[in-house]
């Protein structure tokens, strides 16, 4: 018997095989927690749903007499394992007491799965795949559906989809945000099907501009989906016969008609590090190289949207931590990477 026992999963929403996980872990302890992943990411096709709305969608699908035992706690992603083990590691620490034995529960789907092994001192549960259907099912027929049809559309897959949930994905599909997650859904199918007949999967390479003035960020509000409406640092994909550096100075040109030489920019340059995450964009593997650059105490440089940006503005540095939830794919953490806003980045080794 174990003090305590874990289930990590995002929950998108959730269906019969994060409940049987849930169950065994029911089973394990007298205490469960279940870390809720993607918290504070912006709703999107991938991540529709808040972490608040999946931990009640978690609670909904349980018989009353397990609620209290069970405990969530929301985690973000990282986009480096290190770091985010250390999040939970700490998260876990705060709800159990110092020697506790813990257990993880768990499913080795495919390779996205490859976190359970990364906490030794935890009893590793490794269960064979519970139920026959995954999330990514469940949100292309929801998605693929209209607000009055949902039900219908999901009929197929009511066996492995509990009856709370098909409930609250109606509701959900009634509300503002289902039809800008479907126009989103549908951009990003069509761009992957474009892509499907290469003779291999591509890689896309970026440029993105940190540029940092008396403490504020210049940040943009995505004029297009994907990400329309969400905040976002300057850039864009590379042209054939540009260098990065070339690239970063004309989708910061661009997009926000910020007039700073490209003298003082390069001057101003404090690093350039590279995002690699496999999963960093639902549009396909894309690598960005972004460039920090620090104008110290200068005057702000006036700025103005244009070509993929609805807004262009200057944000103090203080008040980008309040904004997590708006931003566009990963660009939160590569202003954390850069700017050191959660504390965590750069502290796991």
């Amino acid at each position: 018997m174990h003090d305590t026992a874990l289930l990590i999963g995002r929950f998108e929403p959730v269906h019969s095989g994060h409940l049987a996980l849930l169950q065994e872990a029911l089973r394990q302890a007298p205490q469960v927690i279940v870390v809720v992943g993607s918290a504070w990411q912006p709703r999107s096709p991938k991540n529709p749903f808040t972490w608040q709305e999946r931990e009640a969608m978690l609670r909904e699908a349980l018989p009353a007499s397990d609620r209290a035992r069970v405990q969530v706690l929301p985690v973000r992603d990282y986009y480096n394992e290190a770091i985010w083990v250390q999040a939970v590691r700490a998260g876990v620490a705060q709800h159990t007491p110092p020697g506790a034995r813990i257990a993880l529960v768990g499913h080795f789907k495919d390779a996205t799965s490859s976190y359970l092994r990364a906490f030794p001192g935890w009893t590793l549960i490794d269960l064979p795949r519970q139920g026959q259907m995954d999330a990514t099912t469940i949100r292309d027929a929801y998605f693929n559906a209209t607000p009055d049809t949902v039900g219908q559309a999901l009929a197929p897959l009511a066996a492995e989809i509990p009856a709370s949930t098909i409930a609250t994905l109606q509701q959900f599909a009634h509300t503002e945000h289902y039809p800008a997650l479907q126009e989103e859904w549908r951009m990003l199918r069509s761009y992957r099907d474009a892509w499907a007949a290469a003779p291999y999967p591509p890689v896309f390479v970026t440029v993105d501009a940190v540029l940092r003035c008396q403490d504020h960020v210049l940040l943009i509000r995505r004029a297009h989906a994907p990400g329309k409406g969400q905040l976002a640092v300057p850039g864009g994909f590379i042209e054939q016969r540009e260098t990065v550096w070339q690239s970063c100075l004309r989708e910061l040109a661009e997009e926000t008609h910020c007039d700073v030489p490209e003298a003082t920019l390069r001057a101003a340059l404090q690093s350039v590090a590279v995002f690699d995450h496999p999963d960093r964009s639902q549009r396909g593997r894309t690598i960005t190289h972004a460039h920090y650059f620090d104008l110290g105490n200068a005057p702000l440089p006036a700025v103005r949207a244009d070509d993929d940006a609805l807004q262009a503005e200057w944000i103090p540095v203080g008040q980008i931590a309040a904004l997590e939830a708006e931003f566009f794919e990963d660009h939160f953490h590569m202003l954390d990477h850069f700017l050191q806003i959660t504390g965590l980045v750069g502290s796991a080794g």
